[in-house]
């Protein structure tokens, strides 16, 4: 997937000159933002809303191009392998279609952290499996960038069945709440150890990204003030 970025002639990319963006901000703004977190969380959602406020490119996760997923969230374990390598060489293509230089020098939102394919590979793969994939992998030599900032989502697990029963995918209605309550701790694990980027840990359990206009204005403003190597994002909305 080719993405087209106007670069100065340093090299890196001319901040984005958007209203939502004070002018004495935008040269510390973070080149590459991920956006991550389990199903029903909103990683889609603010991950665009961050792209259209910022004026930068946005990468999303195939979820809809893989055609072994609505069988994993119906059949299972059966199902769980070729639904992983569909994604892992997915992001393979992902990255040999990026410009030469990769993403350090580029503009761009993506909706997961290239990362995340081996959390859910330990989550839904047996060893043996497990053990196909990692040789996969391993021969694929896959070197990701790192990204700039990541955003982390969160919220309990009736939450993310609410949002996921709301958002009414035919498919992701199988998914039942062990599976997420799994997922979720999965990711609690690996960005309690995660330092590899800057990490904003953001409470979604009770705000609005898509639809509530001051939640949204409010972490923008906390991911440009983004400090330190990590920080929590926890608001109370009736205070927002």
């Amino acid at each position: 997937m080719p993405l087209s970025v106007e670069t100065s002639s340093s090299g890196r990319p001319e901040p984005p000159v958007d209203p939502l963006v004070p002018s004495n901000q935008r040269g510390i703004l973070p080149g590459f933002i991920a956006v991550e977190g389990p199903i029903g969380v909103g990683k889609t959602t603010l991950a665009k809303r961050l792209a259209d406020s910022l004026g930068y490119p946005l990468m999303l996760e195939p979820v809809t191009e893989n055609p072994f997923l609505d069988r994993f969230y119906t059949e299972g374990a059966s199902q769980a392998l070729p639904t992983q390598l569909f994604f892992l060489l997915h992001r393979a293509r992902q990255l040999a279609d990026m410009p030469s230089g990769g993403l350090l020098d580029q503009s761009l939102v993506a909706d997961f952290l290239m990362e995340k394919d081996e959390l859910f590979a330990k989550l839904t793969l047996d060893a043996h499996e497990f053990s196909l994939y990692k040789q996969i992998h391993t021969s694929l030599k896959l070197q990701p960038p790192k990204p700039d900032l990541v955003i982390y989502l969160q919220a309990p697990t009736d939450v993310l069945l609410q949002r996921i029963q709301r958002r009414g995918l035919e498919s992701e209605l199988q998914i039942d709440a062990d599976y997420l309550a799994s997922l979720s701790e999965s990711y609690t694990e690996f960005f309690h150890y995660y330092d590899d980027a800057p990490l904003l840990v953001v409470n979604a359990a009770e705000i609005d990204f898509a639809n509530n206009d001051i939640h949204f204005d409010h972490l923008f403003e906390h991911v440009l003030n983004m400090e330190g190597s990590r920080q929590f994002f926890n608001p109370n909305p009736t205070l927002l």
